[in-house]
Formats: structure tokens, sequence, C-alpha cells
């Protein structure tokens, strides 16, 4: 790829200030190129695994809240997943500009900000009623939607600031941290709220949790220059030009929004899916840990291999697969198939979850792409994430027909696995390989 300086001319036209002069001699002499390695590298993963446990690990187990909000009469379980969908909407949502606060070099901003937003989100959850629904909207759904959104995204991004051949390593191992995070929040939350402590201390014990975590992250994490200064308007103009008039890139695009409509159908309703079908209540507390427990191994086992085998090439079968286990649900009426389920499912959502942002980041021309192209493609997703679950839940229904959101939710699956391909198909027509 050519640098800047290629296309500059040797002697200056004109003389320049001394202001332009000191920020020119303080510029690097040399292009920006990702280390793959050393101690800030390193921390960055350390510092994006603490954020993803805090921030989508605490997403991902919602499920605890959706059975403890029914079960107490909050609302319908439609209107209670309106306050997770929500959450999933702004956290994606936000993904936009806190993307293009990364590329143009404000990263610590950002993460201070989230953090900051996050942990008052869940202090005032604490203080909220579990019966009064605004107070679970504002706090549960707005605020820490709004707070993880402006987390994810640079938590994800500025790994590719310091990697480059082992990139896919390096983000697998931060999306584990929302999978370690959402095994030990649903089994911390289960234990305290549904224990002697009780609801509001029990998110409080999780707030300081998250709190400390946090201050870690903020402490270790770092991103490396990749702008040119003086960047105009005009630039994020055209790379907006250029991200959507990329066919494959459109296409992924959609896929992820029909695949997100239909995948956190079991994260939200398999603990009142084994309480309604009358399996052991101990059991329905620990299904969200086992999905999250194992989604662990499908973000880390895959991207190990991706380099050799292809983004893409694991992309769209693991899609695939999650509509096929959904369909599957219909058979899950044992604690053993239960089980069994969790543990594959969570698996397979782990493994997209991890594959998917490596793969958005290859499409990028430069590094100052990576953050808009991610934020982008989530802003996207998270309409998907805001009618969702709350279809799922008013196709159940308050007679619990199961076999609506299961069919609904498996059939977008699917779709979402075609328009991938479709993608992979134009990526790997571009790149002249099957290998994409």
């Amino acid at each position: 790829m050519a640098t800047v300086t290629e296309n500059l001319p040797l002697q200056p036209t004109k003389e320049l200030s001394p202001e332009l002069e000191a920020t020119v001699a303080d510029l690097p002499s040399g292009p920006q190129v990702p280390l793959d390695g050393g101690l800030a590298a390193w921390l960055s993963v350390i510092g994006g695994w603490l954020v993803m446990f805090c921030s989508f690990g605490y997403v991902n187990s919602f499920g605890v809240f959706q059975a403890y909000y029914t079960v107490h009469h909050t609302g319908t379980s439609s209107d209670i997943s309106w306050i997770g969908s929500l959450q999933l909407f702004l956290t994606f949502l936000v993904g936009l500009p806190s993307g293009k606060l990364l590329d143009a070099g404000h990263f610590r901003a950002s993460l201070l900000f989230g953090s900051t937003l996050l942990v008052f989100s869940l202090f005032m959850l604490s203080l909220a009623h579990p019966g009064k629904y605004y107070q679970l909207i504002l706090a549960q759904g707005v605020a820490m939607g709004l707070g993880s959104g402006f987390l994810l995204v640079p938590a994800q991004s500025v790994q590719a600031h310091h990697w480059r051949k082992r990139r896919s390593m390096a983000m697998g191992i931060v999306a584990t941290g929302a999978g370690a995070g959402g095994l030990i929040y649903p089994i911390l939350l289960n234990r305290l709220i549904n224990g002697s402590v009780g609801f509001a201390w029990g998110v409080r014990a999780s707030a300081f949790l998250t709190l400390g975590l946090l201050v870690v992250a903020n402490c270790i994490m770092t991103t490396r220059p990749t702008n040119t200064p003086g960047q105009t308007a005009s630039k994020f103009r055209t790379q907006i030009k250029v991200i959507f008039t990329d066919t494959a890139y459109l296409f992924i695009a959609v896929g992820y929004f029909l695949t997100f409509i239909g995948m956190y159908y079991p994260y939200f309703y398999i603990q009142l899916w084994t309480n309604a079908h009358g399996l052991s209540s101990t059991l329905a507390f620990y299904t969200v840990a086992i999905l999250n427990a194992s989604s662990i191994f499908g973000r880390t086992m895959l991207n190990a291999v991706a380099a050799e085998v292809g983004l893409f090439n694991l992309l769209v079968p693991v899609n695939a697969v999650l509509g096929v286990l959904v369909f599957a649900m219909f058979g899950v009426t044992s604690t053993a198939a239960v089980i069994v389920f969790c543990i594959l499912y969570g698996f397979f959502t782990g493994a997209f979850l991890s594959l998917s942002p490596p793969a958005l980041v290859g499409l990028a021309n430069s590094p100052d792409e990576v953050g808009l192209r991610l934020g982008v493609s989530y802003f996207i997703a998270s309409f998907a994430f805001l009618i969702g679950t709350p279809i799922n839940g008013a196709l159940l229904g308050p007679d619990y027909h199961w076999y609506r959101p299961t069919v609904f939710s498996a059939v977008l699956l699917l779709a979402g696995a075609l328009t991938t391909s479709i993608a992979r198909a134009v990526y790997a027509r571009r790149k002249g390989t099957q290998r994409v």
C-alpha cells in the first residue's frame, strides 16, 4: 500500500510557518506499522478483554433479568425483552460515533466516558424498583446500552493498531472476555438476586466488580496514531462513499442484520424455556452461564486457524449451524438436551461473534478505516437487536407458543448465512483466491 508521502512533492512549494514546521518535526519518519507484539500490544489485549468482560459480558447476562422480571410480574415477556433489546440496540448503535472517535484519535476519551456511564448505570439499576418498568428502561436499557456502546468498538478496533498478521488471534482473545463475563455475571447475579442478598445489593455487587475491572482497563490500554494531521470532513465523506460502494461489505452488513435478529433468542429465553418445560430450576439458573462458558472456546478455537482457512470460509458455515441449532430446539425438552444445546449454541455464537469483527476489519483499505467500518456495520446491526427479541416475545405470547419464535429466529439465521455467503463469493472474486 502506498504511503501518503509518495504523493507529495519533493520540495515544498512555499515556506512553512513555524507552527507547522514544529508539527512536521514531531511526526514519525516512517509509516506506522502494527507491531504484532510487544508490551503495549499485549496490555491492550488484556485491557480489551476486561472491557468486553464488563460490557458485552453483562449484556449477555440479560437472560437472568428476563426470568427475574417475568417471575416478579414486571410486564409481559415482550415488554421485558424491550429492556434487553434496547440495551443491545444502543450498544451497537453507538458503535458508529465511538468508532469515528477512535479513528479521530479520541480513544482515551471514549473509553473513559463509556466506563463512567456503564458503572453509573449499574448503580442506578441497583436503586431501581423491579416493578417500576420505566426505571429499568432508563437504567438498564438506555444508560447501560450507551455506556457499553462507547466501549465495544474501541476495545475491538484498537487491536488493529497493534496487530497485523496475528490480528485475528488478538481480536479472538479480546472477544473471549464477553464469554467470560457472560459466565461469571449470570452465576453471580442468580446467586445474589435470588438469594438472601436481594436485587439491590446483588446488582450493586456486580457494579463494584465492574468498576474495579474498568479502572484497570483504562490504565493499561493504548492506541497508536493512524491519521495524518488536519483530517477533514471531506476525507470522512470519502471513506463513507468507499464503504457504501463496497459490495462485499454491504452484503455482510445485511447478513449481520438478519443474523442478529434471531441470534439472541436462546440467550434471552433459554432460562424461561427450561422453567416452562418443568426442568430443574437449578439447571435454569445455569443455562445462560453454560451458553457463555462454551462461547469462550468458540471465540478462540476457530480464530486460531482462521489465517490458514480464511475468515469467511469459517464464518458462513458457523452462521448456518446457528440456524440449524435453533430449529433443533424443538427437541430440547430434557436436562441432557438443554445442556448439550447450550454448549453447542454457545460455542457457535462465540465463534460467529469472534470471527465477524476481523472479517470486517479485513475489508478495510487502511487502519484509519477500521473503527468506521466496524461502527457502520454495528450501527446497521443495532436495529436488528432493537426489534429481534421483542418480536420473539410477542410471538411467544402469554400462553408460551414456543414454535413461533423458534421458527422465526431459525429462518432469519439461515437467511443471514445465505447473505454472508454472497459476501464471501464477492470478496473471493476480488482477491482472486478462495482462501478468504
